[in-house]
């Protein structure tokens, strides 16, 4: 097929029911960007000889070097079948797990998606996340089986054991599909029956079974699954430039045999075979030892053809198949030194890759008018509201949705995924365009006229020059011509020089899909952010109204005008005027009303769509500073770029003023870190060591010492003194009794407060970590209550709450959790965090954290003054813990005395302070506490109150209670808790040993091992901690010559076992470690480094013997 004009593509965008929306997914290495190239050359992009060599959609240099893909780009494909004409709009996505949010931003956009798996590997990690992705988005997915060429070359594989091995990938992806679907069903299934249960009356029989597989056997989940012959399956070797589906050879040999193509289609893949002598398909192939038709119609064929071409080379047999096959190969090829060049010849005339591929997606993927009513309600649900529970006209417009028209009453919906850059000259108005005929006329015409005029110029010259009166002029006009010459060439260098520094610009284009209406050049439009609520919007704003009104302003919602738009071709980009719904675009001009994704609309109904689901987590983090402080701007203005063209990346400045790059690992943080140098700051810049996250917590006091002895009564005496030196480090006004209960007084000797720290459930911790939105929205709503204002709570976030109170009570178990969650004062840090403030302070009973599920309201419990205080102090130290001010996690803080000495007048005036403090304190950060305090202090010193030398009593309250956390933090066993990766590494049986060296040098553990069925790699399973991944991929890769490679991905946090502060104290850890004890303590080493990052004091030895060293030489 010749190269499709823009012409042709702009009328096929208009046909919404002959649009393809799709993106390609796969694990990374398996074929994703040559299959696409087959695709792109299909078109006449590109050559399909490059196709496979040149990776088209790898537009970036580093993707080039590298090998791999690291953002999703589109390219628009025309395409015929039948006679019908299709319009694909195709996206090539990564499939490394760092770029894994490049595929969530594809996914969104599309309607279906070819995932592609690797003949020889099989289902691998990445392909189940993919396969995740693409159900929680609800778009269909068509299965591509690549590399099938290496089942004949590498494997070396008969067509039968070829057979069995396609066999058994097919079933992996179908037990990774059917996973999905058996979750969804259960789900739902217990949502109906808790519904029902709700509802029906209490006098029933209690001896009901619950049959879990009820719902299943209802459900029809048949169109689910792969199989080739419901022809949503192709195999394919792309890099071959060969592909088919069962039903091209359907059709082939229907004409042959004279079989009906029905029934060919049927029995070509399954267990059937074809009986020579009753010229008939029998079932039972595997029994009676017979050749299943997949292999003796299809694979034999293929087997053969590599085995002329490539194995034996024989000249004679590849003519006669290429005459049998009525091929055209051309004699230059026939005789190529290389015979992957003769069989890529072949195979892309016989059985074209592109032709199986996008037919079958052009038959079984929908088209944008055929989106479904519970992907459009998925999307219009932000967070955890109902579609149900949104306004009636924003409930409205789930019809332009599902129409997916492009009428001029249509409302305009657009959702944008993500922000790209590109350089000014790759924008279409920049570039330079062939010229016309007339244009080239047009310019000979003037460089004609300007050649007579010089040619006039410097006759004139002469003359004057021969004539004897105009001697006197003749030194002033060659002066005269030199000033203009260089007026001339100033001016030229200025235009130069602006014009290098427009080209030099980084411009922002929004990877965007158009929903509903059509989007035009220079339209007005609202643009809405993901926090927008179309609630609040539609009570502000007047009846009717259009973008074009002077409105007055609402929180997330901007208007603006589209600059201009633009049709993605892979590296080119191609100017538009207008788009009409179903399609995928670029809009430009965008870039200070969008940061990474946002919704566009034209109606202020329009609800902003739910958030993209990242599966990588981000956590890599370094400090970056330019090399020469006087370019801090420049780096300052690259970050904020930096942030807005990626979709994973966030920038940050710490507390202590440093700029920090977060990113997803180390491949994603080398790709940031030279966009920043080359694309957005393009300055020298230093990077840190890699910023290693930590978090703190306590433990049960352990049973047995560090020589496995039990800790009862064999303690000798040196533990004893140990004791006693600790209680002596603690300072005035501080008491810790025996079972770790701290008591600390506040420097005016007005307040004693006593906490006690408790180690929290393992559980408990993970509850905590996994429901951080539904403890803010109850924040939210306690600070509303206390303002003496009213929040509504959706229904579903209510249920949620209960559902977590729940599950909370169910983990806190055991006489000393007894009516815990009930006393719960505050989470923390951040008010949101995995620790816990409990209230044990007998006869205070403050207002429940739980209000929102409270129906009728309790007037017994009010706040005490300066209750505020305590609950800021517990934030601080939550935040930053005393082993090397890493925030907590996993801690509960018990206060269980809270004594007050003060007078009346001081506290009333200081818990008019208190009252103005929440707000500031509810922030995110709670690091404001000691700033606010400070601000009441002057105004208690302003209203002349009697304010003692210390400050503010709130302020002394907060210190105190922060400094009485640490304590109680410190007289229980202190752990650190690392961040850990778990990783997947595939490795052959000869390398495995040295894979097994890699992991335990850097402290991995390994989970399980096992054996890949039909192959002879292995699956390792660990587990790593992030302080020692830096430069893992690379080491693995040197140690087993590439043939093993890891997948990181962050999984939780686990605690460190060695305690850091450990020292010998029994006699036989004496015995077993020495006195010094100098053996390496992973904890303490971690521990030190962050404080010695932190600039915090370490304690450790940088002399051991300070004896002088007296040189050879001195000694003469």
């Amino acid at each position: 097929m010749g190269h499709t004009s823009l012409e042709r593509i702009i009328a096929l965008q208009k046909k919404t029911a002959h649009i393809r929306n799709l993106c390609i997914l796969a694990h990374v290495d398996h074929g994703k960007t040559t299959l696409a190239d087959c695709l792109v050359a299909s078109n006449g992009i590109i050559s399909s000889r490059l196709a496979g060599k040149l990776r088209y959609l790898d537009s970036r240099e580093d993707e080039q070097i590298r090998g791999i893909t690291m953002k999703s780009s589109a390219i628009s494909l025309h395409f015929t079948t039948g006679g019908v004409e299709f319009l694909i709009n195709l996206i090539d996505s990564p499939g490394h797990v760092d770029f894994s949010s490049e595929v969530s931003t594809a996914v969104r956009l599309c309607d279906g998606a070819i995932v592609v798996v690797d003949a020889v590997e099989g289902v691998c990690p990445q392909t189940q996340v993919v396969l995740r992705q693409a159900w929680l988005e609800n778009i269909r997915p068509v299965l591509v089986i690549n590399k099938i060429d290496r089942l004949i070359v590498e494997l070396k594989l008969t067509s039968q054991e070829a057979y069995i091995h396609l066999q058994k990938i097919l079933e992996q992806v179908n037990a990774v599909t059917g996973t999905l679907f058996t979750s969804k069903v259960l789900e739902e299934r217990a949502e109906k029956d808790a519904g029902s249960q709700s509802s029906c009356t209490e006098n029933e029989s209690g001896d009901h079974v619950y049959d879990w597989s009820a719902g299943l056997e209802e459900t029809d989940d048949s169109d689910l699954y792969f199989s080739p012959d419901r022809g949503n399956v192709v195999f394919a070797s792309a890099i071959d430039g060969w592909g088919f589906s069962i039903h091209q050879f359907a059709e082939m040999y229907s004409q042959k045999m004279g079989i009906r193509s029905s029934v060919l289609l049927k029995t070509l893949w399954g267990d059937f075979y074809l009986n020579a002598k009753a010229k008939k398909i029998m079932k039972g192939a595997q029994s009676k030892g017979k050749k299943p038709l997949f292999v003796q119609f299809i694979l034999d064929n293929i087997w053969s053809m590599y085995d002329a071409v490539v194995t034996r080379r024989d000249k004679e047999k590849v003519e006669k198949m290429v005459t049998s096959l009525g091929l055209k190969v051309m004699s230059r090829d026939l005789r190529h030194s290389d015979p992957k060049v003769l069989l890529s010849a072949i195979c892309s005339q016989w059985l074209p890759v592109s032709q199986a591929v996008l037919s079958m997606v052009c038959e079984k993927l929908p088209s944008p008018a055929e989106i479904s009513a519970e992907r459009v309600e998925k999307l219009m649900s932000v967070g955890a509201r109902r579609f149900d529970s949104l306004p009636d006209k924003t409930q409205e417009l789930k019809k332009a949705f599902l129409d997916c028209s492009a009428d001029e009453t249509a409302p305009v919906i657009v959702f944008v995924s993500k922000m790209f850059a590109v350089d000014s000259k790759a924008l279409p108005q920049n570039k330079q365009r062939p010229l016309t005929q007339e244009e080239i006329s047009q310019r000979r015409e003037l460089a004609r006229q300007r050649h007579a005029e010089k040619q006039a110029a410097t006759q004139s010259a002469e003359s004057l020059a021969s004539g004897d009166a105009g001697g006197a002029s003749i030194p002033a006009a060659p002066a005269a011509a030199c000033v203009t010459d260089a007026l001339c060439t100033q001016t030229e260098a200025l235009s130069v020089k602006t014009t290098v520094e427009e080209e030099n610009k980084e411009h922002f284009v929004a990877f965007a899909r158009v929903y509903s209406g059509v989007v035009r050049k220079g339209q007005r439009v609202f643009v809405l952010g993901p926090k927008y609520d179309p609630s609040l919007a539609l009570r502000a704003l007047p009846e009717g109204c259009s973008v074009s009104d002077v409105l007055p302003s609402i929180p997330h919602m901007s208007c603006c005008t589209v600059d201009s738009l633009y049709l993605l071709m892979g590296r080119e980009l191609e100017e538009l005027d207008e788009v009409p719904s179903g399609n995928v675009l670029g809009i430009g001009g965008l870039e200070d009303f969008i940061l990474k994704s946002a919704t566009i609309s034209t109606s202020p109904a329009c609800p902003p769509f739910t958030p993209l689901n990242f599966e990588a987590t981000a956590i890599v983090r370094v400090a970056v500073e330019p090399k020469h402080p006087s370019e801090m701007p420049k780096l300052v203005r690259g970050m904020k770029l930096l942030n807005q063209a990626d979709p994973c990346a966030e920038v940050l400045i710490q507390e202590t003023g440093e700029h920090v790059l977060v990113t997803a690992g180390e491949v994603h943080l080398q790709r940031c870190l030279d966009d920043l140098r080359e694309r957005f700051a393009k300055i020298e810049i230093s990077a840190s060591k890699p910023i290693i996250p930590f978090r703190e917590t306590v433990v049960r006091p352990p049973r047995v010492d560090m020589v496995n002895e039990d800790l009862g009564k064999q303690q000798k005496v040196a533990v004893i003194h140990q004791v006693k030196e600790e209680q002596s480090k603690n300072p005035d006004g501080v008491q810790v009794d025996s079972s770790g209960l701290v008591s600390l007084t506040t420097p005016n000797k007005m307040a004693t407060v006593g906490v006690r720290a408790i180690p929290l459930p393992e559980d408990v911790t993970h509850l905590l970590e996994d429901n951080v939105e539904l403890i803010r929205t109850m924040e939210q709503f306690n600070l509303s209550v206390r303002e003496g204002k009213t929040l509504v709570i959706s229904q579903k976030i209510l249920e949620n709450i209960q559902d977590f109170k729940v599950k909370l009570e169910s983990h806190l178990q055991g006489h000393k959790w007894r009516n815990a969650v009930d006393h719960i004062w505050a989470f923390g840090p951040r008010r949101c965090g995995p620790n816990i403030l409990l209230n044990s302070i007998e006869g205070y009973r403050r207002p429940s954290l739980w209000q929102c599920l409270e129906t009728e309201k309790t007037e017994s419990s009010t706040l005490r003054d300066f209750d505020n205080s305590i609950a800021s102090g517990f934030q601080l130290a939550t935040l930053a813990g005393p082993m090397c001010e890493e925030p907590l996690m996993g801690v509960c803080f018990s206060v269980e005395s809270w004594d007050m000495k003060i007078s009346t007048p001081v506290a009333q005036q200081d818990s008019i302070d208190e009252d103005s403090q929440p707000a500031e304190l509810n922030d995110e950060h709670s690091d404001a506490s000691p700033a606010s305090a400070n601000r009441s202090w002057s105004r208690a010193e302003a209203a002349g109150s009697s304010v003692d030398c210390y400050g503010p009593f709130s302020g002394q309250l907060i210190a105190a209670v922060k400094e009485a956390c640490r304590y109680a933090f410190q007289a229980k066993p202190q752990r650190l808790m690392a961040a850990m990766y778990t990783c997947e590494i595939m490795a052959t049986a000869e390398v495995l040993g040295r894979v097994y060296a890699v992991l335990s040098k850097r402290e991995g553990r390994v989970l399980q091992e096992e054996m890949k069925e039909g192959t002879d790699m292995f699956i390792i399973k660990a587990v790593l901690p992030v302080a020692e991944s830096f430069g893992f991929a690379d080491e693995i890769r040197k140690r087993t010559s590439g043939l093993a490679s890891p997948q990181l991905i962050f999984s939780h946090w686990e605690i460190i076992g060695s305690d850091p502060f450990w020292v010998p104290t029994t006699e036989e850890e004496y015995l077993h470690f020495g006195e010094k004890a100098d053996s390496t303590n992973q904890a303490l080493k971690y521990m030190n480094a962050v404080r010695k990052r932190k600039g915090l004091y370490v304690e450790e030895k940088i002399v051991e013997h300070a004896e002088k060293q007296r040189t050879l030489g001195k000694n003469k």
